[in-house]
């Protein structure tokens, strides 16, 4: 998959039963989300030893990197290594499958275990940790409502809940203490398509007076980290 376009904005939670309602007629609701409608995210975040992800983002690099381990519903069945690349304003998401064993040993800090496995991304990954002391950042959870369109792959989301681990790193631990990163349950919208923005679509995301998220997820939920930990 090549680079797509993303925009990202901060909608207050009352503004979500609208867009809801007008997402479900036009789109989609992603099948993986089951009867309730939204799936929970778990995802331990990488840095290297200079903190180069966190710093970048706040800085507004233009292109950047960031790498993380990312499992669904707290479940141990799908666990993804990925790269998520941004040039701009697209971006990319490479993955790799990797097993709970392996997921295990990187959430200790240990590397090693993709040394061997036959993956450009996991090879990157280890060698990232050798040359660049490439380790464990922080937790980020949310619940995910995702609507598809089949144009242009178009791909909405909202993102709700989100909380920043602070017990740890262990994205297993269902009893992982986490705190929550807004205090008035604000939602994050994630807008996702390859080329054109369908018309019906422009019209519906023009409407939300949400504002434009300049922060990700991983520099939020670490600077919560951060105000509650100094130094991690």
């Amino acid at each position: 998959m090549g680079f797509r376009h993303e925009i990202k904005l901060l909608l207050k939670e009352a503004e979500c039963v609208s867009l809801r309602s007008k997402l479900g007629a036009l789109m989609q609701i992603d099948p993986n989300a089951g009867e309730q409608g939204e799936y929970f995210i778990r995802s331990l975040y990488f840095d290297d030893m200079s903190k180069s992800s966190y710093r970048e983002k706040l800085a507004g690099v233009s292109e950047r990197k960031k790498y993380r381990l990312r499992i669904y519903n707290l479940s141990d069945d799908v666990i993804k290594l990925e790269c998520k690349e941004k040039k701009g304003d697209r971006i990319k998401k490479r993955s790799a499958s990797v097993t709970r064993e392996c997921a295990d040993r990187l959430i200790k800090g240990d590397f090693s275990g993709l040394e061997s496995l036959d993956d450009p991304l996991c090879r990157e990954v280890y060698l990232l940790n050798k040359s660049r002391g490439l380790r464990p950042s922080v937790v980020v959870d949310y619940d995910r409502e995702a609507y598809l369109h089949p144009v242009s792959n178009v791909r909405l989301t909202l993102d709700k809940a989100l909380h920043a681990g602070i017990g740890g790193h262990d994205i297993f631990d269902g009893e992982l203490l986490t705190l929550p990163v807004f205090s008035d349950n604000d939602v994050i919208f994630e807008i996702k398509y390859d080329d054109i923005l369908p018309k019906i679509l422009q019209q519906t995301v023009a409407g939300v007076t949400g504002s434009r998220l300049a922060l990700s997820k991983f520099t939020l939920c670490l600077d919560k980290a951060h105000s509650l930990k100094p130094g991690v």
